[in-house]
């Protein structure tokens, strides 16, 4: 069965931006998904931030395997409720890649539940990645690095929770290094932070980008996941379990009454 990756694009920039226009005429969201579609097994769709629910729509999400955010100039004009459903969704077993500045999004930091801070500068400087864990299915298929002859830097520290797991670490002309591929489970979800894609670069025509992109929507699809609404917590009642068991002591609730959690 296919993998059902949509890719929402903030797609501001490329109307606002000449280099960034002519980067990607059909929009960074359209670059990212063409390059996805190499994939014989994902189907590609997009989604934009102009879109009526930002192309969000519960439907939309539910029928979603793996998303794809890339966002930075608008965070703040994406609908805290938007936020929210996406997190939903993630918890339920839907796969999150999230790319470059994106790591100051509102569902990334949602998800984090930390600041997602770093360094930058943008400088034109070669980006070279490293592949600290080559046995990781992200990494398949490629060498021991690969480069970017132009890249944005971004620093250290890299205010996140400790990754599951750490793919890629980048070192840039001026000395910095950054861990640039990380691992997330939250919920059922799977996610991945990945670190290249400023939007002035061709980051998203490169072929070895295109790879980890493929190979990241594939490690986040979970087949196993059931939508399952996770924020309920039931107060089980005795006739229920699975042991007979007698009721004594003092209790807030009644048997089967909903509390307070």
């Amino acid at each position: 069965m296919a993998i059902k990756a949509l890719v929402w694009g903030e797609n501001v920039h490329e109307h606002v931006n000449k280099i960034v226009g002519d980067n990607y005429p059909k929009g960074m969201h359209e670059r990212i998904a063409e390059q996805l579609r190499e994939d014989k097994n994902i189907v590609a769709t997009t989604a934009t931030l102009q879109e009526p629910e930002h192309g969000l729509t519960e439907a939309k999400l539910k029928d979603t395997d793996v998303l794809l955010w890339w966002g930075h100039r608008a965070h703040g004009d994406v609908q805290d409720a938007m936020v929210e459903r996406v997190a939903q969704r993630v918890w339920e077993g839907m796969g999150l890649i999230v790319l470059h500045s994106g790591h100051f999004s509102k569902i990334f930091k949602r998800l984090m539940g930390s600041p997602c801070a770093l360094n930058w500068r943008e400088a034109g400087e070669r980006e070279r990645l490293w592949v600290v864990n080559p046995g990781h299915p992200i990494a398949k298929g490629l060498g021991q690095y690969f480069e970017l002859e132009m890249e944005e830097m971004y620093g250290e520290p890299f205010t996140v929770p400790e990754p599951l797991e750490t793919v890629f670490i980048s070192w840039f002309q001026g000395g910095e290094v950054f861990r640039s591929g990380l691992t997330y489970r939250r919920g059922n979800g799977n996610i991945f932070y990945f670190r290249p894609g400023h939007e002035t670069y061709p980051t998203y025509h490169d072929a070895n980008v295109g790879k980890v992109l493929r190979n990241a929507v594939n490690w986040a699809y979970n087949p196993n996941a059931e939508v399952i609404n996770i924020n309920s917590a039931p107060n089980r009642p005795i006739d229920k379990v699975l042991e007979p068991i007698t009721e004594r002591g003092p209790h807030l609730h009644k048997p089967g009454e909903e509390g307070f959690r």
